[in-house]
């Protein structure tokens, strides 16, 4: 899955645009609890959300978000919203998701090089996944060259969690912390 590589393209996020990005990156997340859990976990039931409204619109606008749309063919298949720390040359990478129907064909790969190839500035990046997101560690290990660096849980939490977050995020969430320094071998 790693090797396969399709053109695509980001382009910005137009405002007109946000509501079906939204409406896609819950689905893409939707879509990847039901895989794991099945109809049967209450995050994936109708009208729940894995990941809620509010926590992508605070990705979107941060102080230093960027946000993208991925094309293919002119087709929107994905999205991607970065925090970048020019000065400090570090790149958080807040979301990234590819529609579905559009899984399994080196979407995500070509797009996470063109998130590369967009900041060459950025030495370190990082983001974080679910532990149960299996696709997600795959992708981020095996297919872009980050390490995992930290695991959350109950016992070793992350960051105090915002206060307009603190709905979404408790402290029986597990994640996965992942790294990547950029290096010449890197590009």
């Amino acid at each position: 899955m790693c090797d396969k590589k399709p053109y695509v393209s980001l382009a910005l996020l137009q405002e007109d645009d946000t509501e079906q990005f939204i409406k896609d990156n819950q689905w893409a997340f939707k879509y990847g609890a039901q895989i794991e859990f099945g109809m049967r976990d209450d995050r994936t039931e109708e009208g729940s959300e894995v990941i809620s409204r509010s926590t992508i619109e605070l990705c979107i606008n941060g102080e230093n978000a960027e946000a993208y749309r991925i094309v293919q063919n002119g087709k929107h298949v994905g999205g991607v919203v970065l925090s970048i720390d020019k000065e400090a040359g570090k790149g958080e990478l807040e979301l990234l998701f590819v529609t579905p129907e559009s899984h399994s064909k080196g979407i995500g790969k070509a797009a996470w090089q063109a998130v590369e190839t967009l900041h060459p500035e950025i030495h370190i990046w990082e983001t974080i996944t679910p532990y149960f997101e299996k696709r997600n560690i795959h992708f981020y290990v095996n297919c872009c060259g980050f390490h995992i660096v930290e695991f959350w849980n109950k016992h070793h939490h992350g960051p105090v969690v915002p206060e307009e977050e603190s709905g979404n995020w408790g402290e029986e969430d597990e994640m996965f912390v992942f790294r990547k320094i950029m290096d010449s071998s890197n590009k």
